[in-house]
């Protein structure tokens, strides 16, 4: 049986744009007068909400890439994990560490789509005279990743310690202080080469991915949620696949799992990317770096589908709220005293 759907097009009650450009352009590519609070704005709410309604997942994630788990944290599903978790260790066990991911993720991804929004917009005007550029789109998601993980990171390793299993720590500031006064400042940062390495291919792949999915689906570029949704989640689902190996190491480094560092005769601190990869080969061969993959992917789809429908509704409603008052001004312009 053949479906065919059209395109939803969300549209405000408001007069046809004077400007000469399409409702498709105004609303892919925002005025030149927005400020940056509209691109920051709508990149928070998005980050904020990507990683809290998926968080319990994430959770899930982060245990099942221990490396030498308990007995009683070891799972063969996502499902049957959250089930034992709420069972043995309460209701709230899954949100466990989700302040410090709240507190890091506004910030961190108002930057990270403000960057993204106007270094795609530079680039695509040398490559592509203003068109759609898959380099730029990877360039643009490369760069924010710098700015965007700078801030999470700290936040990251905060996370990962209070999700594991009989995690030692009573609380965010518990978490914040011992680590502080045992590891350093640097025990925050200890994983961020490891983690750029991971989110720079993580977000290119994501960014053209997700570019290329609107090519496909939405090529007029108007506001049309189950595009944004659909796109979002393919982005999310390759991009999380293919750099899984990368997020188990970086889990290594942000946990220093203690029984996995013991088991591989490791004194100290794991710190270094190429150490992590070692450890992890040797305490389980090519399989280990795959630990997590379908819990990963999970979280991931729809944690970016939401993150891209919320910032691109956030997008569209700023844009046509500023077009709106433009309009307005302008009319008030022409029945005022001459």
């Amino acid at each position: 049986m053949e479906l065919r759907t059209e395109p939803v097009v969300a549209s405000l009650e408001m007069s046809e744009p004077k400007s000469g450009t399409s409702e498709a352009e105004e609303y892919e590519s925002l005025p030149p007068h927005a400020s940056l609070a509209t691109h920051m704005t709508a990149g928070a709410v998005a980050g904020v909400l990507e990683h809290t309604v998926m968080y319990p997942v994430d959770s899930v994630k982060t245990r099942m890439q221990s490396l030498q788990p308990d007995p009683n944290a070891q799972y063969r599903s996502v499902y049957g994990a959250l089930q034992r978790i709420v069972r043995t260790e309460g209701l709230l066990r899954p949100l466990r560490g989700l302040n410090i991911t709240v507190l890091g993720a506004g910030p961190a991804h108002a930057l990270y789509f403000a960057c993204y929004e106007r270094i795609k917009r530079s680039l695509s005007d040398v490559i592509q005279n203003g068109g759609n550029s898959h380099i730029a789109n990877g360039l643009a998601g490369s760069v924010a990743t710098v700015l965007h993980d700078a801030v999470m990171n700290p936040a990251e390793v905060v996370k990962q310690r209070m999700q594991m299993y009989n995690s030692p720590y009573r609380g965010l500031w518990d978490c914040v202080l011992t680590v502080s006064r045992k590891e350093g400042l640097a025990a925050f940062y200890r994983s961020y080469s490891t983690q750029l390495t991971m989110n720079i291919p993580f977000q290119a792949v994501h960014f053209i991915t997700y570019e290329f999915m609107q090519e496909r689906l939405n090529p007029q570029r108007q506001y049309w949620p189950g595009t944004h949704i659909l796109s979002g989640a393919a982005a999310g689902a390759v991009s999380a696949a293919v750099t899984t190996p990368l997020d188990v190491c970086k889990t290594l480094l942000n946990t220093q799992e203690n029984v996995a560092l013991s088991s591989a005769h490791v004194s100290g601190h794991l710190s270094g990317m190429a150490n992590a990869f070692r450890t992890v080969y040797r305490l389980g061969g090519l399989p280990a770096f795959f630990k997590g993959v379908r819990a990963r992917v999970i979280y991931q789809m729809p944690s970016t589908a939401i993150a891209w429908s919320v910032y691109e509704f956030f997008k569209y409603f700023l844009t046509q709220h500023e077009q709106h008052s433009l309009e307005l001004s302008r009319e008030a312009d022409k029945t005022g005293p001459t």
